[in-house]
């Protein structure tokens, strides 16, 4: 089955593909990326109040396009006890209005780790919604799909990742060790990663929603 990511970071797609793996044989999902598409998409204002509302906008827009199912995954990013003015939220990217690429966010976050005592205590919360056909739209936010507390650290790894420049500065709070230095990154529940679990349940109870009102068949 394929289901659009909409999104254009092949290293999300990638992530995310693997993610559901976990659903086979049940379900065998093939993820493709906006930019797999033959398709010219318009800048989304990503204007929402919360991760969710935008998943919401960039989906129901892309679906408008494409007219095939599509979801989009939105995140925020919090920090504890740190100022507002200094919570990127949903601008993880963006700061004092400037889009950063990958290594002007692994400056800017390891800068402001060491302007706070060399290491932050963060979280991802996450926010995706689906949209499977007309008025069939399934949507989440919720802890089974956001991130367990992680330390995001001033110095960076050495590794880099396309599309994911914070993961070279996160590290499991449990062993103190960064996420790229752990060999079993598939933890129990109250891991980083245990996304995996959330992310299938919810694909599969819309697929099989989906299939019972006969809009979507295998």
């Amino acid at each position: 089955m394929r289901i659009i990511f909409g999104t254009k970071n092949n290293a999300k797609v990638d992530s995310m593909q693997k993610s559901l793996n976990g659903l086979k044989p049940e379900f065998d999902i093939e993820l493709v990326g906006l930019n797999q598409l033959n398709y010219v998409f318009p800048e989304v204002s990503e204007n929402g109040n919360t991760p969710l509302d935008n998943a919401r906008i960039k989906a129901t827009t892309y679906f408008d396009i494409i007219k095939e199912p599509v979801f989009s995954l939105d995140s925020g990013l919090y920090f504890e006890n740190l100022p507002n003015h200094l919570q990127p939220g949903l601008n993880i990217r963006r700061i004092n209005g400037k889009r950063l690429n990958d290594d002007e966010m692994i400056e800017y976050y390891s800068q402001l780790a060491q302007n706070n005592g060399g290491k932050i205590v963060a979280r991802y919360i996450n926010g995706i919604c689906l949209v499977m056909g007309n008025n069939l739209i399934f949507e989440h936010m919720g802890e089974d799909i956001s991130t367990a507390k992680f330390i995001l650290t001033s110095i960076p790894h050495s590794k880099r990742v396309d599309g994911f420049p914070l993961d070279s500065l996160s590290i499991h709070i449990e062993s103190n060790k960064y996420y790229y230095d752990i060999e079993n990154k598939r933890y129990d529940k109250e891991n980083f990663f245990s996304t995996d679990k959330g992310f299938c349940e919810f694909f599969k109870s819309a697929i099989l929603d989906s299939k019972m009102k006969g809009v979507f068949l295998w």
